[in-house]
């Protein structure tokens, strides 16, 4: 899953790499690919029938130079639950997303869960990647290639 808006710049990286995984092939019976945009909630829906899943977003006020790739598995980002029902589903992140569909799926949710977060500095109103944040995305492309064709 890619998530990014495609009109902000760099915060267009998820769904950059989703893009060219796409035009590699790599989507199979075995294997979906989502372009998310900046919709969240859709997660939960995308999430039934997998048993692993690969997120991949922009990261802004890291203090690390764009481009700067962090690994890390989703548990340890996981935002917790609003039990609000007045919530407004529109608003949420992918990561509070994550903590409900945790809470709806229980045993059904998916314990393999990794997210590539992608350092940027540039969410201007903007079609094209920076350089280094482009470069990030490719290795991203790399590491799941390896991952499930190696």
């Amino acid at each position: 899953m890619g998530f990014g808006n495609p009109v902000r710049s760099d915060d267009a990286i998820g769904c950059y790499v989703i893009e060219k995984l796409k035009e590699a092939g790599l989507e199979n019976e075995r294997i979906s690919l989502f372009d998310m945009g900046t919709g969240a909630f859709e997660v939960l829906f995308k999430l039934l029938g997998h048993e692993k899943i690969i997120i991949v977003d922009a990261v802004i006020n890291t203090g690390e130079p764009a481009g700067t790739l962090y690994k890390v598995p989703a548990s340890e980002i996981q935002s917790a639950i609003q039990d609000d029902p007045m919530v407004f589903l529109h608003s949420i992140k992918w990561d509070q997303a994550l903590s409900y569909t945790r809470k709806i799926m229980q045993e059904n949710y998916p314990d393999d869960i990794t997210v590539y977060l992608i350092s940027v500095d540039d969410t201007h109103l903007e079609i094209n990647l920076s350089d280094e944040v482009k470069t990030a995305g490719d290795k991203v492309i790399g590491l799941i290639h390896d991952e499930f064709f190696q």
